[in-house]
């Protein structure tokens, strides 16, 4: 599997991105979806994961309200919708796939098998 990162950048706080990770390579049928973020000097934090087969989401409890993900079937793609930003938001993002969905592993990064490339947000006045 194969995933392609795109969106991101630098906004205001308060203000919205969309992030978008786009697969190939595999149908994500038996995957869960997972976005993590990263800061200098800390570990690689969960933000928000789900299943590709089924409406079950889980949020972070520091994002939980303010970001949304959504799935694109057609284009095998997963999107999360980030409002509200935060300067604490600011962190390297990344989008990865589970094999086998485990849902009490949807928070655990050790447990994904693809990762795309990471992306900057940067959310400053």
């Amino acid at each position: 599997v194969q995933l392609q990162a795109s969106g991101g950048g630098m906004v205001q706080p308060g203000g919205s991105l969309r992030f978008s990770c786009a697969a190939s390579g595999s149908t994500l049928a038996n995957y869960a979806i997972g976005w993590f973020r990263s800061t200098p000097g800390k570990e690689r934090e969960f933000v928000a994961g789900t299943r590709w087969s089924g409406g079950s989401t889980l949020y972070a409890d520091s994002v939980k309200g303010r970001f949304t993900i959504s799935k694109d079937r057609a284009k095998n793609t997963v999107h999360l919708q980030m409002n509200s930003l935060k300067s604490e938001d600011t962190a390297v993002y990344y989008c990865a796939v589970q094999w086998g969905a485990i849902w009490g592993r949807i928070s655990t990064s050790q447990a994904y098998d693809y990762w795309g490339q990471g992306t900057q947000v940067t959310v400053s006045s």
